[in-house]
């Protein structure tokens, strides 16, 4: 098995049965934005921050395209969003064969798009994640299961935040995340910091304790 995307890694303080946490970078990044958390992240967990499959230019990667236009206004390339979200799920199997990390202790952190790509992975391939934290972003209705199996998903545990003054991705469109998932019975907890599109030094303290209790 390879991998499709390209990636960076921290290994992990144990041998085996590393608690594994994947990260997703937000539109027009990179692989090595949300590493930067990596060192202040506790030991055990074995870190690999992904970089998203489109390229775009003059820099910055991209999970799907976000287009603009007089008649639609902005919207989102939605079959590239699904094509992304396989290729996730797939590079979940891939570093559990590859690397000495517990395939049931798996959790997804992602800021931005990549939070729109990890709630649909996790709702669409539940038995491969065991937690998300989901920064800045929303529930993407479109490419998540028309029909959520409650008993599937009942395991997961979500962290949620959001800026209140995110200029980006409007606070109410993240609001309706934790409606969602108390209507199907998913674990979650939800919080807003007064700060833009971006992660407050509060809230990366607040969901680094969310983390160390459920890894």
């Amino acid at each position: 098995m390879s991998s499709k995307l390209f990636y960076i890694k921290r290994p992990s303080s144990l041998k085996a049965n590393a608690p594994l946490l994947i990260m997703a970078h937000g539109y027009g990044s990179d692989e090595n934005d949300l590493f930067s958390f990596a060192s202040e992240l506790p030991d055990e967990l074995f870190i690999i921050s992904l970089r998203a499959p489109y390229a775009m230019h003059p820099f910055g990667n991209a999970w799907y395209a976000i287009n603009f236009d007089a008649e639609k206004g902005k919207w989102s390339d939605n079959e590239q969003a699904k094509r992304s979200v396989k290729i996730i799920s797939k590079f979940i199997d891939y570093a559990c064969n590859t690397y000495p990390v517990d395939a049931n202790n798996v959790t997804l952190l992602g800021f931005s798009q990549g939070t729109i790509l990890s709630y649909a992975v996790a709702l669409n391939y539940p038995e491969k994640v065991k937690n998300v934290i989901a920064l800045s972003g929303y529930i993407n209705e479109d490419i998540i299961p028309k029909n959520i199996n409650e008993e599937a998903v009942r395991h997961l545990n979500f962290y949620c935040s959001h800026g209140s003054a995110d200029q980006v991705i409007p606070v109410d469109w993240a609001r309706k995340a934790p409606e969602f998932l108390k209507a199907h019975q998913i674990k979650h907890v939800y919080s807003e910091y007064p700060v833009g599109h971006g992660v407050a030094p509060q809230n990366f303290f607040d969901f680094k304790r969310w983390l160390e209790k459920h890894i």
